[in-house]
This record gives structure tokens, C-alpha cells and sequence, in this order.
């Protein structure tokens, strides 16, 4: 391209050392983005509405998670607004996350763990979150709560709701169970998916489990104003940044870094995340392009 006269060592050498320069202009990207903080981002009277999730990004020759990438969008504007990088190790939590007091936090079931929704609620946010009652014990009235059994109370396809409570750190936190029942077929479905997974980890499924994938059950922390069929449909949402995963990954190639040295891996992994975040902000400006040729409140060119 005739932009410099270097060998492919030298430039490797140099990118390889751009790993925190690559993370800070990413990092500015959301946070110097006009769409940041938009006065109504979602159904919540103006509350921010954002969806978490994370994916796997693997080296040469391996099959399994060597690096996970940790994404938020914004509804509706499907923005990103913060992003981490780390290793396997690196776990979906929403104690990774900045939370404002008001954020309504959409998260699938690798998100239901007591600690982190305690942590949203501490920080004046709200959650929306997959259960998975394996993991998060539940109480009703000082006693357990048998999801199961309240599941099978539900009438045909409509919606219900629970109030239950659970202990995180000593301290007690209301919270609700909102669930459908699932049609026939994605019924069949989600238990087909049940039992592959068991016969490759070599498990015996429980008849417990094969009938818990009949229902969606999502655990909220918002308040009775919001209903549960509107809690189940904001739920439905979260599917976006799973949409997202798929776009970086299959026009990007962002799911297999060509490098197994940590320090190359991070700035290339940085590097594509840039590139993500410079399309979504060119496509943002594009919606609201001005005419005039500025944005009002810049310096104004001389004429």
C-alpha cells in the first residue's frame, strides 16, 4: 500500500506492541458515542434497556473457549456500550459490568448466579435473566421454592408469575419468576438439545430436567408494574446480541484469532472489536446525517 518501508517481522513486532492502543480506541469508540446515552434506550420509562452476553474465540488447532469476549448492547439503538476481553477462565458475570442506577440488564441462563444479580440490584439496576434453577435456590415464604411444581400450575400457553426471594452475601433480595409454556415443538426441541448435551458429556438426563425444558423461566427483579407477559417479551430481546456474535463472527471472522501468543492474540481480538464498533458508528451517523455538513454545538467551518 506504499504506507511505510518495513518487513513482515517488523510489522508484526509492532502490532503484536499495539495491543493497548487497539483497546483504547475501541474502549472510545462507545464512550464518545453521541448514542451512549440516549434519553429513552427501551420500555422502561426511559430506563437503559442493555443485553449481555459473551463468545468464544478459539487459537490454531483448538477445539475448545481459549478467549471470551464480554459484549453489552444498548436496546434499541443495538449499540455497544462496554466490552471486556478475557481468557477461559474469564466467566459470564454481571459483576463485570458498569451499572447506572435505572439499567435493566437482559442475561441467558449463564448469568443466573445469586452473587451477580446482587450486585445489579446494589448498584441501583434491574435484571431480566434466564433461570437455571440448579444453581439459584429460591425461597417462598421462608421455605424452598419448587419451581417444577409451580410450572405444571400453568394454563396452556398463558403466562405466570411467582413472587419468590434469594440470599446473596447474607442478605435477602425480593425478586419474581415469570414463565410460559413452551408449543410442542420447540418443546421437542429443547429436549432433543437436553439429551445430545448429556450423551456427549457421557450424563444420565433426569426426568426432572427433560420436563423443565418445556418452559421458558426468567427471573426479574422489576417491579408488579411491569406484567409478566411484558417481562417474557422483553426477555425475547436478549436474542439480539446473540445476532451480533453471529455478524462479528461470520463477516469479521472474529471467532479464531491466528495467534496463540497471549499478548498478539489480545491486540488482534482488539483490532476486530475496533473494527466492529467503527461499521456501528457509521452506520449511526448515516441515520441521522446532517445536511448542513456539522453536528450543532461544534465549531462551525469558516467560510
Amino acid at each position: 500500500m506504499g504506507i511505510a518501508d518495513i518487513s513482515d517481522v517488523g510489522l508484526m513486532k509492532r502490532l503484536r506492541g499495539s495491543e493497548r492502543w487497539l483497546h483504547a480506541l475501541a474502549a472510545r469508540m462507545y464512550l464518545s458515542s453521541p448514542f451512549h446515552n440516549p434519553p429513552s434506550s427501551g420500555t422502561q420509562g426511559g430506563r437503559r434497556v442493555r443485553v449481555v452476553d459473551a463468545t468464544s474465540v478459539t487459537e490454531p488447532g483448538s477445539t475448545g473457549t481459549d478467549w471470551r469476549i464480554h459484549y453489552v448492547l444498548q436496546l434499541p439503538s443495538l449499540e455497544c456500550d462496554f466490552f471486556e476481553v478475557t481468557d477461559a477462565s474469564g466467566g459470564e458475570s454481571y459483576t463485570r459490568l458498569p451499572v447506572r442506577p435505572g439499567d435493566v440488564i437482559l442475561g441467558d441462563r449463564g448469568y443466573a448466579h445469586r452473587e451477580g444479580v446482587a450486585s445489579v440490584l446494589r448498584s441501583g439496576g434491574d435484571v431480566v435473566v434466564r433461570l437455571n434453577a440448579s444453581n439459584f435456590p429460591l425461597l417462598q415464604e421462608g421455605r424452598p421454592f419448587d419451581l417444577l411444581a409451580a410450572l405444571r400450575t400453568l394454563n396452556g400457553h398463558e403466562p405466570g408469575e411467582w413472587c419468590v426471594e434469594f440470599e446473596a452475601s447474607g442478605e435477602r433480595h425480593a425478586a419474581r419468576i415469570c414463565a410460559v409454556r413452551k408449543s410442542e415443538e420447540a418443546a421437542q426441541r429443547a429436549k432433543r438439545q437436553v439429551q445430545r448435551s448429556a450423551a456427549k458429556k457421557k450424563r444420565q438426563v433426569q426426568p426432572e430436567t427433560l420436563e423443565m425444558a418445556e418452559y421458558i423461566a426468567v427471573l426479574t427483579t422489576l417491579g408488579e408494574e411491569t406484567t409478566a407477559a411484558q417481562v417474557l417479551e422483553m426477555y425475547r430481546a436478549r436474542w439480539q446480541v446473540e445476532l451480533a456474535f453471529k455478524r462479528m463472527k461470520t463477516l469479521l471472522g472474529a471467532g479464531h484469532v491466528p495467534k496463540a501468543d497471549p499478548e498478539s492474540a489480545r491486540a488482534w481480538i482488539y483490532g476486530k472489536l475496533l473494527a466492529v464498533l467503527l461499521i456501528e458508528r457509521l452506520i449511526q451517523e448515516s441515520r441521522l446525517f446532517s445536511p448542513w455538513g456539522f453536528r450543532l454545538g461544534e465549531s462551525q467551518p469558516v467560510a
